[in-house]
């Protein structure tokens, strides 16, 4: 079973709870997400089953969209609610105060991960040696910021939708903008509207179904191989050619001049199926679709990234 079911993950469990619970459920060996959500989080988390998760990291580069909940004058040490009260105060700030802060925050920028996170310092996650007592300092990572949009405000709650770029950390915005406001803020909700191609509308929830009804609608909501990735150009070649990519052939241009090549630059990232409908391999382009027919024979023209086992064309268990 291969592909990708978008889950609504629900409050609570960690993202790693959800992937267990898919695992379980379909009886898969491998799966794996996107993206990991926070435990108060909600919403799209894409898990991917088996032959998907050689596609986590081209997946894990899509941008994302949230709804976010700041709640004025309250920090926390997890930059969340469901951290230590470290401050309380009262907020008091306009309408135009407010986007002007969440307005600062956008464009591309540098962001400290929050202490309490799973981004990794020596080979350990930050919460691991913030719990532990230790003071670890993390590197600064460039994020985007693209969009920020006020839906409403509640003093002390201001409910936001923002896009940005992956690795972004919510919390840690919510509590810039509150020191921006003088009063302080950190996260109170968040839930994950749409990640890279998967929208809130395709996620599916587990919660209530028996372990029999929890199979039978991941099995229908999965994605197969070939649906995914559907910005990269695609490249259908014959079972033959399929199977000496699956067997490690690195394709030369004189090779490629058979097939339809759509336009292509040095560099670009594309998938290459067979029968149009079972994913072979992503790969990327060594050289412009318009110089295929120049290189020499022996001469390599795309790199393989990725090679799968997706059917058709395949005769690898």
């Amino acid at each position: 079973m291969n592909g990708v079911v978008v889950i609504d993950k629900p409050s609570g469990p960690t993202s790693r709870d959800v992937v267990e619970e898919v695992k379980k459920a379909l009886g898969v060996r491998k799966a794996g997400h996107t993206g990991t959500l926070d435990p108060l989080a909600t919403g799209v988390l894409p898990v991917c089953i088996d032959e998907a998760t050689k596609l986590v990291q081209f997946l894990a580069l899509d941008s994302k969209e949230y709804r976010a909940t700041l709640l004025l004058g309250v920090r926390t040490d997890t930059l969340d609610t469901e951290g230590i009260v470290l401050t309380r105060e009262e907020p008091r700030v306009t309408w135009e105060q407010v986007e002007a802060a969440l307005n600062g925050l956008t464009g591309r920028r540098e962001q400290v991960p929050p202490r309490y996170s799973a981004v990794k310092v020596r080979g350990k996650a930050l919460y691991d040696w913030t719990r532990r007592g230790i003071d670890v300092e993390a590197p600064a990572r460039e994020v985007e910021i693209h969009n920020i949009r006020i839906e409403e405000i509640h003093l002390p709650e201001v409910t936001f939708a923002v896009s940005c770029s992956k690795g972004t950390y919510i919390r840690s915005l919510c509590a810039e903008a509150g020191e921006t406001l003088g009063c302080g803020g950190c996260m109170s909700a968040l839930r994950r509207t749409r990640s890279g191609n998967f929208r809130e509308e395709a996620a599916v929830t587990l919660k209530g179904l028996t372990g029999e009804e929890k199979r039978e609608r991941l099995a229908a909501h999965l994605l197969p191989l070939a649906e995914l990735l559907p910005d990269l150009a695609v490249i259908d070649v014959d079972p033959p050619l399929a199977e000496r990519l699956r067997n490690g052939y690195q394709p030369d241009g004189e090779v490629l001049t058979y097939y339809h090549i759509p336009f292509l630059v040095a560099g670009d990232v594309i998938k290459i199926t067979v029968h149009d409908k079972h994913l072979v391999a992503v790969a990327r382009m060594l050289c412009a679709s318009d110089e295929l027919a120049s290189r020499g024979e022996k001469r390599q023209a795309v790199k393989i990234l990725r090679v799968l086992n997706d059917g058709a064309g395949s005769r690898r268990p």
